[in-house]
């Protein structure tokens, strides 16, 4: 099945078909990932966003978490411009793709483990197509912990923080920073000079 078409939880398949009544001119599907083929740099964030990556089919686009993610992206060279509104507006990733630890709308933005850990065979995937020390940066906790369950080691070994780095067993380069969701930013429990270190740090890393 492909991932454009899948229906494998219940529970979301049934809510996305809720919205798509709802919003008829909505994506509202599983959102696949977007940008570079052959990524130095692969960002997991945590699920599509009601009326961004859910109304747009691009991640991060539409709403307020993609505003400074694109931003960062910019200004460290990973994007052709500095926003992202629509899924043909003509931006391209440099070195640089965005995925989900789900694919698809959850309800109240909280996916189900159940949910988390049958969407993981996707991201296993995406993870073990990239070759030995790709960075690999994931926004938020949710996002973090799937990295490290695709990669079948035990979370308690690689505890989340923000701006962490891992030295993978699989060659992956894994940081980790917190989400830049509207509240994260708004409580400025992250800052843009926050998230702007940790782009500097992978920056540094791929330039070396």
């Amino acid at each position: 099945m492909s991932l454009a078409s899948c229906r494998q939880c219940p529970r979301l398949a049934s809510f996305l078909d809720e919205v798509k009544v709802a919003h008829p001119g909505y994506y509202a599907r599983p959102v696949v990932p977007f940008g570079d083929d052959n990524p130095r740099m692969l960002i997991v964030g945590l699920a599509p966003g009601m009326h961004g990556a859910n109304r747009t089919g691009r991640p991060f686009t539409g709403d307020h978490a993609g505003i400074l993610l694109y931003q960062t992206l910019h200004r460290f060279g990973f994007a052709s411009g500095p926003e992202s509104v629509s899924a043909d507006d003509g931006l391209r990733l440099l070195d640089c793709r965005i995925t989900n630890a789900v694919k698809c709308l959850p309800p109240q933005n909280k996916p189900e483990t159940a949910e988390i850990r049958q969407c993981n065979n996707y991201l296993r995937s995406e993870l073990a197509a990239l070759p030995e020390g790709t960075a690999v940066l994931a926004l938020g906790n949710v996002a973090h912990q799937a990295v490290l369950l695709a990669q079948g080691l035990k979370i308690k070994a690689y505890p989340f923080g923000h701006g962490t780095h891992y030295r993978l067993p699989s060659g992956l380069s894994f940081y980790s920073s917190y989400h830049c969701s509207r509240y994260n930013t708004q409580t400025r429990r992250l800052t843009a000079e926050m998230f702007e270190a940790v782009f500097a740090d992978i920056r540094h890393y791929l330039d070396e």
